[in-house]
């Protein structure tokens, strides 16, 4: 999906992950599930149960993690994320050393445990589960900051980065424009981020949160696109109606 370049859809979840939400998703025709331990108190207890609650309705899963830490990465992985998004990545050697955490020899060095959640429990020749591990496992790297604009085409150039996600309010802080999106210096690292995604044949994702900004998105050539998140989606949508209600009785 990350790197076929056509349009993949989904959402992010901050709040709510339940027995019921992968299907949920499906129902409402997802294409994937960005799943954040960043800002959300999510434990890797409730990632691995909110990974099986979505793997039972069809819904790949991307989980951002919240730190750039090898030992993070590797476990994330092992606890059966098979898209790890890693925030504030800054510099190709951060970006190195996901790689290194994320694959297996020879690609990497992340530490080898078979039977477990990452290969759903089944047994496999060493050789072949690794080799399976390393192409399916997708590797995601926000650019979020100035520092990382100004290295993103030495990340995307990176054997085993399979996309860049635009971290657009850090990025927006960043830059000293605290979500002023329009401003032509968001506008131009935007341009950079994509541009180096482009040439080096890798995806592109970000979130948004209106109809104007996913126009503008596809525009700039995003693909991986998460409309919105759990809790905002509940709080907007329940405050149309409640509002809708006391405007049906006067006074």
């Amino acid at each position: 999906m990350v790197r076929s370049g056509g349009l993949a859809a989904g959402t992010f979840l901050v709040e709510f992950v339940t027995p019921g939400i992968g299907h949920i998703l499906t129902g409402a025709g997802c294409d994937f599930a960005f799943l954040d331990m960043e800002h959300s108190g999510f434990s890797e207890e409730t990632v691995k149960a909110g990974l099986r609650f979505l793997e039972a309705g069809g819904i790949p899963t991307l989980v951002r993690i919240p730190s750039r830490d090898a030992h993070d990465i590797a476990r994330i992985a092992d606890v059966g994320a098979e898209g790890v998004m890693l925030p504030l990545v800054g510099n190709i050697e951060v970006a190195r050393a996901a790689v290194a955490a994320l694959k297996y020899p020879p690609m990497g060095r992340r530490g080898v445990a078979l039977r477990i959640a990452h290969d759903n429990y089944r047994s496999a020749a060493p050789a072949e589960a690794l080799a399976a591990a390393n192409d399916r496992t997708v590797l995601i790297l926000m650019i979020e900051t100035a520092e990382g604009v100004e290295q993103a085409e030495s990340i995307a150039a990176l054997d085993g980065v399979d996309a860049l996600w635009l971290g657009h309010f850090d990025l927006s802080a960043s830059l000293g424009i605290p979500g002023q999106f329009d401003h032509p210096e968001f506008r131009e690292a935007t341009r950079r981020i994509c541009a180096a995604a482009r040439k080096h044949g890798k995806g592109l994702g970000r979130l948004v949160t209106s109809a104007a900004e996913a126009e503008r998105a596809i525009e700039d050539g995003f693909r991986l696109i998460a409309w919105g998140g759990d809790a905002w989606l509940l709080q907007d949508a329940l405050a149309a109606g409640v509002a809708g209600l006391r405007r049906m009785v006067p006074g």
